[in-house]
């Protein structure tokens, strides 16, 4: 009967061990931890790898359970694991390996931004300078390549009055590089591979609009930075589509601030600069019935899908928004200017 007992004690413990060495060592700990695997490295050392960074509870029971699962092949590589993974997902990290890459950048590009945000924040994250990013912007053979891979570029993004060929066509997202040595094509061209695959979907939309690929981006790009959501992105469509088929000015302020090389909030606009005649002011009166030559900003998917499906009203021809955004839509620029006053008197009125 002793021996009975301390047979089954021994069986009970060394289940308990078993099991306590392939569960993890804290799993709530999922913070990550690099691991370099060395070519050549045997399972004894691997698994003493594995426990200098408490990974594991014992590297002998690593060794064992290998040899006994006959677990082989394990990478060469650098890992990023956890205290919160057990024994057999850590060793199937290791079986599989990676394609981890330390020195692999991440750069995201926001919706709304215009071309020389592009540009500061590929010279922060790369090696490239914000010069190399424009003189790509000019070099026409890069420009004749683009069009004819890309079905939304045209011949259009080489006007000369246009800033910078490309605004308004690179998609905003965070992209992953190999490292800070990506050139400012390959940075483009991904960008441009990801809003194919954006607008692959409206293709036939884009198709059947009586406004060309070029000028649809171009309103989209002011209406991305006129509404802040789908709703108001698309009843802002609606009041500048009716004011071009009225042959009235857009009047858009982002218009204004860009036609000015100023971006919006940095200061307020002379005068001058808000009644100069520019391709892209849309206040002159010679701008009426006029978009501007092209895109203001990079565009967002909800812009795209706004001007293709504006809503329908062909009454409304203004719009004002308060200091949280809001949009307010109106007929007339009496009731216009009353809407404003009513946003004052309920101090919700935007200041700069």
């Amino acid at each position: 009967m002793i021996f009975f007992f301390v047979m089954a004690a021994l069986v009970v413990t060394v289940c308990c061990l078993y099991n306590h060495n392939l569960t993890a060592v804290d799993k709530k700990d999922k913070a990550k931890i690099e691991v370099v695997i060395p070519s050549g490295a045997s399972v004894k050392q691997i698994g003493n790898i594995l426990k200098e960074k408490d990974l594991i509870h014992n590297a002998n029971f690593f060794y064992f359970y290998c040899k006994v699962y006959e677990v082989g092949n394990m990478k060469a590589t650098t890992y990023e694991l956890s205290k919160s993974m057990s024994l057999k997902e850590i060793i199937d990290s290791l079986v599989e390996g990676n394609s981890y890459n330390p020195d692999e950048i991440s750069i995201t590009f926001q919706e709304g931004i215009n071309m020389r945000k592009v540009a500061s924040i590929i010279a922060k994250n790369t090696n490239n300078s914000e010069d190399d990013v424009m003189s790509l912007l000019k070099d026409d053979a890069y420009l004749t390549e683009i069009i004819d891979k890309y079905w939304f570029l045209t011949d259009a993004i080489k006007n000369d009055d246009i800033y910078y060929s490309l605004e308004g066509y690179l998609a905003p997202n965070t992209y992953k590089f190999k490292n800070r040595n990506v050139t400012v094509k390959e940075i483009f061209n991904k960008m441009l591979d990801q809003q194919l695959k954006v607008l692959d979907g409206y293709k036939e939309q884009f198709q059947k609009s009586s406004y060309d690929v070029h000028q649809l981006f171009t309103l989209a790009s002011i209406v991305e930075l006129e509404g802040k959501d789908d709703k108001a992105r698309q009843g802002i469509a609606a009041v500048f589509y009716n004011r071009l088929n009225n042959k009235m000015q857009l009047g858009s302020d982002a218009t204004t601030y860009y036609a000015s090389r100023v971006d919006m909030n940095e200061r307020d606009l002379r005068e001058s600069e808000i009644n100069e005649v520019n391709a892209y002011n849309t206040r002159p009166a010679a701008m009426a019935g006029k978009l501007p030559v092209g895109p203001i900003a990079n565009v967002s998917e909800s812009s795209i899908k706004a001007v293709l499906n504006p809503t329908k009203d062909s009454s409304i021809f203004y719009f004002v928004a308060d200091k949280d955004g809001n949009i307010y839509f109106t007929k007339t620029y009496q009731e216009h200017l009353q809407k404003i006053e009513y946003l004052k008197d309920k101090g919700v009125w935007y200041e700069w």
